[in-house]
């Protein structure tokens, strides 16, 4: 695809050929362009104004402008679009749609990109009444764009690219020994196959398929943790080999083949947490092949209520601030309740005796090959309705790593208190 940047405020593409469309008020007839000659859309930007011109390349003085703000593109079939000029009629003031130009692509690849761009300008002036910072035009908003804002994937990349937050995930040895194990003994699985690591972080978990024989790895990793991965594979040369990093997201990146494996640990607090999981599927949707493997298969989120009076007294006593009637002078008892209740509603995390425990536990079950990427995470606490005095519900999650041969669990909930588990306080604890 031929796309050149004049300047900081244009952008160009090579088309096919381009048709101009009729001004007739009784006729929608189109005017042959019997050449098909080669043509250029250049999108320039001027004091605000953004305008789209086509040029034809055998005639120079022969271009068509249109103005991107009242302008309309429509796609005819999968390599021809029409671009519609709206303007104002001279008479009643009202809004009409009048000649217009039709585009020939030279393939798929490029008619999206020019639909992208078009809609891009378009919000530049229309809904931000400015270009871009760097006077570059973005690509077309991808799925992670729509779930995620600037500001927050910001501060989330920062987070994942420092090297601390790296070595505390690879000194987590049930997480890190459980995935090694669960690739390890399922490597007739990975032996001479395609693997994908979807949002590689260090690459610990490419190299864990490098050693199982996979024939090549990509590791992709958006973070600034992607130059750190290609120094760690520099220095492991007999397995960094086998090893490609990809700096992007998944939802944009492209990939020289399809993936006969996916591994990722995409599980954040009880599981979705991060919205990682959502990646996962996307990655699994754009890369993988039919009956391809998925490392981890399936995620439970466990929940069961349980007692505990020392830590019930504990968050209490937080509140006893607000109990205070004289502070300086002030009454602060009219805030105690928000306060205690406040207090009550935020998260534990701990690590606590089984024994605590009031009723049996329940599990909500998410199948990564199966669940579609627009699926809610919702289900039902039967005790819910039982136990309104239980203060405290423990919540946690397990993994199945493999759907192949060998199975491998992440730590699961039951009767074993050594894991960190996630404590959700109810909001009508009385």
């Amino acid at each position: 695809m031929e796309i050149q940047k004049q300047s900081k405020q244009q952008q160009e593409f090579a088309l096919a050929s381009m048709t101009e469309l009729a001004a007739s008020s009784s006729s929608s007839s189109f005017c042959s362009d019997s050449q098909s000659v080669p043509v250029t859309a250049r999108f320039s930007a001027d004091n605000g104004v953004v305008e789209l011109r086509f040029n034809r390349e055998s005639e120079s003085a022969d271009s068509i402008s249109v103005y991107v703000k009242t302008a309309r593109l429509f796609k005819l079939g999968a390599l021809q679009s029409v671009c519609i000029t709206k303007v104002s009629g001279a008479d009643t003031g009202k809004e009409k749609y009048s000649t217009g130009v039709t585009v020939q692509f030279r393939n798929k690849e490029e008619s999206t990109a020019f639909h992208c761009a078009f809609e891009q300008w378009k919000k530049e002036v229309t809904v931000q009444g400015m270009l871009l910072t760097d006077g570059a035009v973005t690509a077309c908003k991808s799925k992670f764009d729509d779930k995620i804002e600037p500001s927050s994937a910001k501060m989330y990349f920062h987070y994942y690219g420092q090297l601390l937050h790296q070595q505390n995930m690879l000194q987590d040895y049930v997480r890190t020994g459980t995935y090694y194990a669960a690739v390890i003994e399922n490597r007739a699985d990975f032996f001479g196959r395609v693997v994908v690591d979807v949002g590689a972080g260090s690459g610990i978990l490419s190299f864990f398929a490098a050693q199982a024989g996979a024939k090549h790895v990509y590791a992709v990793e958006a973070s600034e943790m992607a130059e750190y991965a290609r120094k760690l594979i520099a220095g492991n040369p007999s397995l960094g080999e086998k090893i490609t990093v990809i700096k992007g997201k998944v939802e944009e990146v492209e990939l020289p083949e399809k993936a006969d494996i996916l591994i990722s640990e995409p599980m954040g607090t009880l599981l979705v947490n991060e919205r990682m999981l959502e990646s996962y599927v996307i990655a699994r949707d754009r890369f993988l092949v039919p009956n391809g493997k998925m490392f981890p298969t399936v995620g439970r989120i466990h929940m069961a209520p349980f007692s505990d009076e020392y830590l019930f007294v504990e968050i209490a006593n937080k509140a006893l601030f607000w109990q205070q009637q004289g502070y300086y002078g002030v009454d602060l008892t009219p805030l105690h309740a928000s306060a205690f209740g406040g207090y009550f509603s935020q998260p534990v995390v701990d690590a606590f005796d089984p024994r605590l425990l009031v009723a049996p536990a329940i599990s909500h079950v998410l199948d990564f090959t199966e669940i579609k990427y627009c699926t809610k995470v919702a289900y039902y606490c039967p005790w819910c309705a039982y136990h309104p005095l239980v203060p405290i519900t423990l919540c946690s999650v397990s993994a199945t790593l493999c759907g192949g041969r060998t199975r491998n669990y992440w730590p699961a909930p039951d009767g074993c208190p050594q894991c960190s588990e996630l404590h959700c306080i109810f909001n009508f604890v009385s």
